[in-house]
């Protein structure tokens, strides 16, 4: 089995120091580059082609984003690791967006980093658990907003009539509920069609129920 080639990018001599002394003990790694800017990070990954950068993110001039993004984009076959002391919502989404394998916090055990390399070498995608829960939370509210957004050409009525539309009722049953007339139901139901961009009611209703209508009905 063939060693991980590992290059280390970080400001301070002393972690970078650290790190090439932990992972010289594993007989499946080998550092074969370090670097104290992005920068010289990206000549080190041009030159080296290594499989893994473990890269910090807050790095003098060009940032560890910026950086992971030139080496993703330009040498796709590499890996990188955002290792860094901070665990904000920025950040993390930006090491997302710039297409690191995976982030994890410098507070991490030895026997966690070793795991986190393994787990990228394979080319699986990893969060520190310490973060996790905040994509999750970041992932439930962009659907939130995709599923609200997906209503928000209709008006509070035309909501009400699709509801009733997605329930099954016909237009008899929804004027009565809605103490509309039969004349107006129909009108709404065919500027909702419309706007929704479906041809007929049941499409009309599957939108409904796939995008969670009734939890952006007011009451």
């Amino acid at each position: 089995m063939s060693k991980q080639r590992i290059v280390l990018v970080d400001d301070h001599e002393v972690v970078r120091l650290g790190l090439k002394a932990l992972l010289e003990h594993h007989p499946n790694f080998e550092v074969i580059g370090e670097a104290g800017s992005a920068r010289e990070a990206m000549e080190q990954v041009a030159t080296l082609q290594p499989d893994v950068v473990v890269m910090d993110i807050r790095l003098p001039g060009t940032s560890g984003i910026e950086a992971c993004e030139d080496i993703v984009q330009n040498h796709p076959h590499t890996k990188v690791l955002m290792l860094t002391s901070y665990a904000e919502d920025e950040m993390l989404f930006s090491a997302i967006r710039a297409g690191a394998s995976g982030y994890i916090l410098k507070q991490i055990g030895g026997d966690e980093l070793v795991r986190a390399l393994e787990a990228v070498g394979r080319g699986e995608a990893l969060l520190d658990p310490a973060v996790t829960q905040r994509v999750f939370q970041e992932v439930r509210r962009a659907v939130k907003e995709e599923e609200a957004s997906a209503f928000s050409h209709l008006s509070q009525q035309e909501k009400h009539v699709l509801l009733l539309v997605s329930e099954g009722k016909t237009n008899r049953e929804i004027a009565k509920a809605l103490f509309l007339g039969e004349g107006t139901v129909r009108n709404y139901v065919s500027s909702i069609l419309s706007k929704l961009g479906v041809n007929n009611r049941a499409e009309a209703a599957a939108y409904a129920v796939e995008h969670n209508l009734k939890e952006y009905i007011q009451i």
